[in-house]
């Protein structure tokens, strides 16, 4: 079974790829786990207008439903530029550029731990193993009739 700190990156590793597909900007994920009794990880991203902010709150949504991560809560007060989704372990923050700008999350956060974004979206590598030799077909003996004696001979 994965630890719960395990657990929370792969979240946080799926909401990464998930808004970077959608072509989010500025992603940023922070290890707060040290700082934070409430969850373990930020994950925070831009998006280009409301439509696009909709956009990614929607995929989000959608992955982590066919994930079925439960979630906590929805925040997204009208025309701020900001959206909250809560998934416990990770919290997910979508801004309008201006709005991550002021709110500056990463300055108030400054001494969590930042997760390399690139790392977490690199795809997993195979293990190279050395090519499997063919076996030789072991050549199948045939069995030796048994006999059938009836009882009494």
């Amino acid at each position: 079974m994965k630890s719960k700190k395990v657990a929370a990156l792969d979240l946080a590793k799926l909401c990464c790829r998930v808004l970077d597909d959608k072509k989010a900007g500025e992603l940023t994920v922070l290890d707060v786990s040290e700082q934070s009794s409430i969850t373990d990880f930020l994950v925070i991203a831009t998006a280009t207008s409301d439509p696009h902010l909709r956009a990614l709150r929607v995929e989000l949504e959608k992955a982590l439903d066919a994930g079925k991560v439960h979630l906590v809560g929805m925040e997204s007060a009208q025309e701020s530029g900001w959206m909250v989704v809560d998934a416990f372990d990770v919290m997910i923050h979508l801004f309008l550029s201006e709005a991550r700008e002021r709110y500056g999350l990463e300055r108030l956060w400054r001494d969590a731990t930042e997760v390399s974004v690139p790392k977490l979206l690199a795809a997993p590598k195979e293990r190279k193993s050395a090519p499997a030799k063919a076996k030789p077909k072991a050549a199948v003996k045939p069995r030796a009739a048994k006999s059938r004696r009836s009882p009494g001979k």
